[in-house]
């Protein structure tokens, strides 16, 4: 079987962008060669530019020592960028004739594939799904790791800081994001990126570690608040807009949004042999926005992380025997991975049950304001651990004492990584009912209602009252799913197997 997979960055791209998508594509290609009498190729799009304006062509990259032998290709000069917020709701991420003739192009010259498996379409015009009209025995595929099709903000994340339940037929967003990014200087940011690791100065480097990365983070803080202060403030209300001074903007707000939303849907729902969610919440959400019912399928991703599993057991009490429980947070300190509704939640709790919490907090140190929270919180805990980041490999030791993991996401989060690498060393999640991570204990009792700082005091007691055993909560739990299950799940799909 041959297979091209496609993600907007390279699954082995030097600055390690793309996240869980691309831990996962690596070793989903390192699981399928590895099956034997299969060829995979992978193409990546939306970041790789030159700095004079030429047309689209795709490249073949050079190959990694050490790693899987794959051909990875990309195309250079899309015209549009990737990700989706480089380009938000650009008319290019549903038509780019130039990027999609360049794509149709590679297919012809290294095809036919038995399968094109988009992990998404960031950095491709949506329509390259019509390589199924020009190559109807290819099976296409789409994973649905992000919620791009529906939402070019891709996180149904409004504003940065709500979760988006209603788009108002496009209008709300027209107003979503605080700053946007200007494409143009994305563009020449890529174009420099590119153009240093090619010289050999990209990361590790002097040059790119305390020059460009830097320098880079410097140019959109100082973006950002030079947008946000010169945003212009709520006009007074105004007498109706009549048809003679009208624009079309005017007249019918959000309506490019709304249409970029239903073609997505219907070239999907076209095209697409199959469309895999990553979790039975967004395969429901996926539904709720349209896409064909026969076509979605729950396919929890694979992990190396399951092999965790069969090496741990479950503690056989949640809480210390100094009546403490020790809780971890994993990632980001990002509002819409909930850290922020975790200082709240931390600081409204009643003294009695914060004197009784033991906190890990295992993220990059954030803002000056955000670790003075921080500060002031801990002397009313029991304990307080700051960790300035974590590696996979230090995993084991960092959760070796944790009695329960925090998944306090506030926005639909298809199915966090770090949920499952504490729940595949049989550590229970604490988590909200938004995305994916609850279905992993299945356990209603250690659900919270998202943003609810009540509603978390009060999961909290009933932990620390041992209301909630480990045998309750287990027993309800799924095994995390191991690659090769997830690979012969993936193999019958794009057999075309009932």
């Amino acid at each position: 079987m041959k297979v091209l997979y496609y993600n907007w960055v390279d699954y082995l791209d030097p600055e390690k962008r793309g996240g869980g998508v691309s831990v996962y594509q690596r070793n989903l290609l390192a699981a399928l060669l590895a099956q034997g009498g299969n060829e995979a190729h992978f193409l990546s799009s939306g970041i790789a530019h030159e700095f004079r304006r030429a047309a689209p062509r795709w490249a073949e990259l050079p190959p990694v020592r050490g790693e899987v032998p794959v051909r990875r290709f990309e195309i250079v000069n899309a015209g549009l960028m990737a990700p989706s917020h480089a380009d938000f709701g650009s008319p290019a991420q549903l038509e780019e004739t130039a990027t999609e003739a360049t794509f149709m192009d590679f297919v012809a010259r290294n095809g036919p594939y038995d399968v094109i498996h988009f992990n998404n379409l960031e950095g491709l015009p949506a329509n390259v799904l019509r390589v199924k009209a020009r190559w109807p025995a290819t099976r296409v595929v789409l994973s649905l790791h992000n919620y791009y099709p529906f939402c070019p903000q891709v996180n149904l994340w409004r504003n940065e800081a709500e979760n988006c339940t209603d788009f108002d037929a496009g209008r709300r967003c027209e107003t979503c994001l605080p700053v946007r990014a200007d494409p143009r200087s994305v563009r020449l940011a890529h174009a420099l990126s590119w153009r240093l690791h090619r010289l050999g100065m990209g990361p590790g480097t002097p040059v790119f570690d305390k020059g460009f990365r830097p320098l880079l983070g410097l140019a959109w803080r100082s973006y950002r608040k030079l947008k946000l202060l010169r945003r212009p403030r709520p006009a007074p209300a105004a007498s109706p807009v009549t048809s003679q001074t009208a624009t079309p903007a005017d007249l019918n707000p959000g309506a490019a949004f709304a249409a970029r939303r239903a073609a997505m849907v219907a070239l999907i729902n076209s095209h697409a042999d199959a469309v895999l969610c990553v979790s039975d919440r967004v395969r429901q959400i996926a539904a709720h926005h349209g896409l064909a019912a026969e076509k979605l399928h729950t396919s929890y991703i694979g992990t190396t992380e399951a092999d965790k599993w069969q090496c741990t057991q479950p503690r056989p009490r949640m809480v210390q025997e100094d009546g403490t429980v020790r809780l971890a947070y994993l990632g980001y300190m990002r509002r819409d991975k909930g850290f922020f509704f975790l200082l709240d939640a931390l600081e409204a709790l009643p003294d009695a049950l914060a004197a009784c919490i033991r906190l890990t907090v295992a993220a990059r140190r954030g803002e000056a304001s955000v670790m003075a929270r921080l500060k002031a919180v801990a002397p009313r805990l029991a304990e307080l651990r700051l960790i300035d980041g974590y590696t996979h490999a230090g995993l084991d030791a960092l959760l070796a004492d944790v009695d329960l993991g925090l998944v306090p996401v506030m926005w639909e989060d298809n199915l966090p990584q770090v949920a499952i690498e504490m729940h595949a060393r049989h550590i229970p999640l604490l988590t909200s009912d938004r995305g994916g991570a609850q279905e992993l204990g299945g356990s209603a009792d250690l659900t919270f209602r998202a943003g609810d700082t009540a509603d978390f005091a009060r999961v909290l007691e009933t932990v620390l009252e041992e209301r909630i055993t480990p045998a309750s909560y287990w027993q309800g739990a799924m095994a995390p799913v191991t690659m090769q299950a997830h690979l012969d799940q993936l193999l019958t799909i794009y057999e075309g197997k009932p």
